[in-house]
């Protein structure tokens, strides 16, 4: 059941709270919503899920583009344990969201139980931040959600032995249809907001990966992701060669998460962090 609270500004946004366990938040990628982690709700079964739409996504208030950035969207992130009383909480980041959690590392690093990233990593590959400025903020051509679907293979490259009926869910989770064709599920201000977020766009997160010395760390990498490329999945494992990994065939930038590898990676990556916070 969706539900909602208020930031600090007194922004209002929605949230999910399912299940109990260890406290897992899952925080979405730049345009996504927490819809997004329904392909992994199976695998934190025992588990408590807990799940945000960022401000100006999904059912949360839209704010204006200079809201929109990761700084805030950690913050909101931390309101929100403190809403749920949850003092620390493992964190799932696919790509925005994993950038959050690694910021929540250098500026939080109590309220974090242990991170696992989704295809993200702290530098960034110029042909997939390229793609994101194509068609951020941008409402698509198609006229039907059934057209969106079809045209949803080209755009997000990388994909192969999709499960039946998925790209259909895809586009039904990713925009609504209008009275005068696909409409986007966020406020197109967010395209403002990541322009000037990549106008120094050889900058690195490297400190910012640093930061999670010490807390169990999982990378799962689409084997044909633009985003995350090799060279920079091998620099994370040989920073953190403790760090779980798993590369997922036939998929590009997103994993969805239910994929075998993905699942494999996640449970071994909770019950490391299980046991790290039973010992602590």
């Amino acid at each position: 059941m969706v539900q909602f609270f208020t930031a600090a500004d007194g922004a209002r946004l929605a949230y999910r709270d399912e299940g109990t366990g260890l406290p897992v938040l899952c925080l979405a990628g730049l345009t996504r919503s927490m819809g997004d982690f329904d392909y992994l709700a199976p695998a934190l079964a025992d588990c408590r899920m807990i799940r945000m739409d960022y401000r100006g996504r999904g059912q949360s208030d839209w704010t204006g583009s200079g809201t929109y950035t990761v700084p805030v969207e950690a913050k909101d992130a931390l309101a929100l344990l403190d809403h749920l009383g949850v003092p620390a909480a493992a964190v799932v980041g696919t790509s925005r969201g994993g950038l959050i959690a690694m910021y929540l590392a250098a500026v939080a690093k109590d309220r974090l139980l242990g991170v696992c990233l989704n295809d993200v990593g702290p530098a960034l590959s110029a042909e997939g931040l390229s793609s994101i400025m194509d068609h951020v903020g941008r409402r698509p051509a198609a006229r039907t959600l059934a057209e969106m679907a079809e045209r949803m293979p080209a755009m997000l490259r990388g994909f192969g032995e999709v499960p039946e009926g998925r790209w259909e869910a895809e586009a039904a989770r990713l925009y609504r249809q209008g009275e005068d064709g696909v409409e986007l599920t966020y406020d197109p201000g967010l395209r403002e907001s990541f322009l000037a977020a990549m106008k120094d766009p050889a900058a690195t997160a490297w400190p910012l990966f640093d930061a999670m010395a010490g807390l169990p760390l999982a990378l799962i990498h689409g084997a044909g992701s633009d985003l995350l490329s090799d060279e920079t999945a091998a620099e994370m494992r040989r920073r953190r060669p403790d760090m779980i990994y798993g590369k997922v065939p036939g998929r590009g930038h997103i994993p969805w998460l239910d994929e075998g590898e993905s699942v494999a990676v996640v449970r071994e990556w909770v019950g490391k962090v299980q046991k790290a916070a039973s010992a602590a």
